[in-house]
């Protein structure tokens, strides 16, 4: 018997004011992957995840995830928006923000148990964040308003996850214990979609790859799919700029 992908994409096209910001994509993932959902500025990256999670309308298209429609398995998915879309200056300490990861579970009106406290304080030990569980989240990093919206997510206790640009404006310890996190839901059986910009660690972070450029460029395994005729069709010659530099910086290092 075939296994149902975690996430299948059927001509699915998405409009703004009738202009057309992704058209005719098609895709299908395998559960278990952890997949980067790569493309220049404006190529429609966060626009698809929120038509998936059905933050955005589309003109036209089906979506389904492990064979069913969003609505009947939306308690099993875990979004985390870009953090530059969020008000950090609401008077909340950390743990209320990860406890909003239960909600959805507790039900209209009902109030967070001990057990579910205790829940959200060691989803913020996984993401390194428990001392900071008492402090408001507008005196915190952004490295660590990241970890602490990443803790909310793992608390959904979700199988799939969605993460618009998880690694944009965090320190190097921070995107490194990002990734490690990442690494082990993976190994869990979770299947995690990332939007990502730096394409100098596709290789290194990620199973998968969704290219984009309003319209699908290609996808697949990284090693079939991240490779410079792609990326000149979704970049244009940037991407031919890029490869040249990093070419030339491994020739620095090796000695070359």
């Amino acid at each position: 018997m075939e296994e149902v992908s975690a996430v299948k994409v059927e001509q699915l096209s998405v409009h703004y004011d009738k202009t057309p910001v992704l058209w005719e994509v098609n895709f299908e993932i395998p559960k278990g992957q952890l997949v980067g959902v790569i493309g220049p500025n404006g190529a429609g990256k966060s626009t698809l995840l929120k038509t998936l999670l059905g933050i955005h309308k589309p003109l036209a298209g089906q979506i389904s995830f492990f064979g069913r429609p969003y609505k009947e398995i939306q308690k099993q998915i875990a979004y985390v928006p870009q953090r530059t879309s969020v008000d950090w200056n609401f008077p909340i300490n950390v743990l209320d923000v990860v406890l909003m990861g239960r909600y959805g579970k507790l039900g209209i009106l009902k109030w967070a148990k001990k057990s579910d406290r205790e829940a959200a304080k060691e989803a913020l030990d996984r993401v390194g964040m428990l001392p900071f569980a008492k402090r408001q989240i507008s005196a915190l990093s952004g490295g660590q308003q990241q970890r602490v919206f990443l803790a909310r997510a793992l608390l959904q206790e979700a199988d799939l996850y969605f993460m618009d640009e998880p690694f944009a404006g965090v320190d190097m310890a921070t995107e490194k214990a990002l990734v490690e996190l990442l690494t082990t839901l993976k190994s869990e059986g979770k299947t995690l979609f990332i939007v990502h910009h730096d394409l100098t660690t596709v290789k290194s972070y990620f199973d998968w790859v969704i290219l984009l450029n309003s319209c699908l460029i290609d996808y697949g395994p990284v090693e079939e799919v991240f490779h410079e005729e792609n990326l000149k069709r979704a970049y244009g010659s940037s991407s031919y700029l890029l490869s040249e530099a990093k070419k030339l910086a491994h020739s620095k290092t090796s000695g070359i």
